[in-house]
């Protein structure tokens, strides 16, 4: 029989079936930074890259006990397939060796892989250990051996695979590149079970090329939380815009159930970020807004507080709730008027924090925090003042364009007349901090705020403003069966603590932790929705991390559309998204970001809804699981 190579169906790498006789089949796979995790023989390199030198692989097996060996003749080609006369009973041991490029080395890291039957074997029913050792011959002290469990029967196949690393001066590099892949694994193979019948996660069935079953797909396919809707307010002015006579609750309008059609009494639960209101009185404010919008009483909601992060922390909080299976829908909200709460602290301060230094630093005023890092940083008057009109000029190109519109929900309010009392009924449709002429003279007039000789300036910093934002999110499984566009989906969330007196450098802590949680580099990163709370943190987090500017805030950010606390995650989401389904292909993971007063960051990544693999032609693999279509 002939063994066929199968392939995963991974997201990062693209296949490329280049032979497809009926004894062998070999496929290449795009370069990739780290250690292909397939269950296959694969070997990376181009047309014009320079010959694999040939590894001898020795196969040890246990056979009632005892231990038999064979060695495989030396590879000079990429993919060895032997053949066996097994006709019932067939196994086979993928062996992957890659030699890593050593700093007193010149050649490259290359690629080379064996999978084979011995043809004198013929198993019994049941083979209870293999283990494979290979010794590279341009290093040939080099013996590694581990052993691996390996369960056979006659109903089943079985292709197995030993990753048999070098472990050479880079192995922290390595280390990180295999943590990437495994993590990124983990994100096509989720854990959980899903209640739905939906063939969906990659498994390492049967490919031949033009075989419409070559990928299997099982039901956690459908456990991946996704985000169907994102919506916002307009953003206005705090005590002079638009929503300075809007109620707070009058703010979280049944936008998503009207746009979606999604019956109210499916969510499970909707969770509001909010900062600045008594927490009771914020509370009873969004259950009566639910009301409002027209939720049964059978919906639950509640409020969640961390800092300018509550909107991500609320989406957060929802994607974990239904990756845990407490609900299948549910929405994450913002919601912040900063008009009717101002910043304030209320009630005494414990005496016991004039011990504590960092402490203390927690009731610092932020922009006395921007002042410490534009100090310590280094970051000069010039690129604030730099960043903030690039902010106002994106934002007022997005809105003239007509960019915001997929995004933002018009609410229907009023503005009273503060002479005559007069009511005029309006609808807000438009952020009206954005000021399109602002330039570098105009804001080098404006003096520093919080420290005399400082650089933070009303220019400068986030508006105060009001506003509000919600995200639908669900089951993959459950928006499938409704079927409803998947806008994004929810890959991770990260929150750090940082210094309080600097908190303003979160960001830069956050974004690298959420995206190795991810299994990704930055580099992947396609754009970063990073929250400008000040342009001092805004351009000190952008040189740390080395970002290419043309990906963070395409659109403008705080600084232009303002910075209502609560609702600011569930803004930056809404404005990633539907800018990522603009982009397509070119942009598939975005990440969102932003500081948190007293001391911390956060951060989450979103893969584009459909950036992964859809397989709209895969199909149920029969139970026997046959490698071809041909052997049926």
């Amino acid at each position: 029989m002939d063994l066929i190579i199968s392939c995963h169906p991974f997201t990062s790498f693209r296949r490329q079936i280049t032979s497809t006789n009926s004894s062998s089949l070999k496929c290449r796979c795009a370069k990739t930074t780290s250690e292909l995790q397939t269950s296959v023989g694969v070997n990376d390199r181009t047309a014009n890259s320079p010959s694999i030198p040939p590894h001898k692989v020795t196969v040890h097996y246990r056979q009632r006990g005892v231990v038999h060996e064979f060695l495989v003749p030396e590879i000079a080609e990429p993919v060895y397939i032997a053949q066996s006369g097994i006709t019932e009973h067939h196994a086979s041991i993928c062996l992957q060796a890659r030699k890593e490029k050593k700093e007193e080395l010149t050649d490259t890291c290359q690629w080379t892989v064996a999978q084979c039957i011995p043809k004198s074997w013929n198993p019994p029913h049941a083979v209870t250990c293999i283990s494979v050792s290979a010794t590279a011959k341009s290093q040939p002290r080099k013996t590694y051996k581990k052993p691996v469990p390996f369960v056979y029967s006659p109903e089943e196949i079985f292709t197995h695979q030993l990753h048999l690393r070098f472990r050479q001066k880079k192995k922290g590099k390595m280390e990180k590149a295999i943590n990437r892949q495994r993590v990124l694994l983990d994100h096509l193979r989720p854990s959980s079970p899903s209640p739905h019948n939906f063939e969906s996660t990659l498994s390492a069935s049967a490919c031949l090329a033009g075989d419409s079953a070559a990928y299997q797909r099982t039901s956690a396919f459908g456990d991946d939380v996704v985000i169907v809707a994102a919506y916002r307010t307009p953003l206005c002015k705090s005590k002079r815009g638009g929503f300075k006579d809007t109620h707070a609750d009058d703010l979280l309008a049944p936008a998503l159930i009207e746009k979606t059609n999604v019956d109210p009494r499916e969510v499970g639960d909707i969770v509001v970020g909010s900062v600045l209101a008594p927490g009771s009185q914020r509370a009873s404010e969004c259950r009566m807004a639910a009301f409002y919008a027209g939720f049964p009483e059978t919906v639950p909601i509640r409020t969640v507080n961390r800092q300018c992060s509550s909107g991500l922390q609320a989406l957060a909080d929802v994607a974990a709730s239904i990756k845990a299976g407490f609900y299948e829908i549910g929405i994450g909200a913002g919601l912040e008027s900063m008009t009717i709460n101002p910043m304030a602290w209320d009630g005494d301060v414990n005496p016991k924090v004039k011990d504590f230094q960092k402490a203390q630093d927690c009731l610092l005023p932020m922009g006395v925090t921007s002042e410490n890092v534009a100090h310590c940083f280094g970051v000069t008057r010039q690129e604030q003042d730099q960043v903030a009109v690039d902010s106002h000029r994106k934002a007022a190109a997005a809105t003239a364009s007509g960019r915001f519109k997929d995004e933002i929900i018009p609410v229907p309010t009023k503005i009273v007349d503060p002479k005559t009392g007069g009511v005029l009924p309006i609808v807000i449709s438009v952020d009206d901090g954005i000021r399109p002429n602002t330039s570098l003279t105009e804001l080098g007039k404006l003096k520093p705020l919080f420290k005399k000789d400082g650089t933070t300036t009303a220019g400068n910093s986030s508006q105060v403003s009001d506003g509000a934002g919600a995200v639908l999110l669900m089951k993959r499984s459950v928006a499938m069966c409704k079927g409803l566009p998947i806008l994004g989906v929810f890959r991770t969330f990260t929150a750090v603590g940082v210094d309080p007196a600097i908190m303003g450098v979160g960001p830069a802590v956050a974004i690298p932790a959420a995206v190795k949680a991810a299994g990704l580099e930055l580099e992947d990163i396609d754009l970063f929705e990073i929250n400008e709370a000040f342009a001092s943190q805004f351009v000190y987090c952008r040189k740390k991390l080395e970002l290419d500017s043309q990906k963070i805030n395409v659109n403008g950010g705080a600084m232009a559309m303002g910075h209502p606390l609560g609702a600011t995650g569930a803004r930056c989401v809404a404005t990633l998204l539907h800018e990522m389904k603009r982009r397509g292909r070119d942009c598939r993971f975005g990440v969102v970001s932003m500081c948190i007063g007293t001391g911390m960051g956060a951060a989450a990544v979103f893969e584009r809804g459909d950036g992964c693999d859809d397989l709209c032609n895969g199909r149920k693999v029969e139970s026997n699981n046959l490698l071809s279509k041909d052997s049926r």
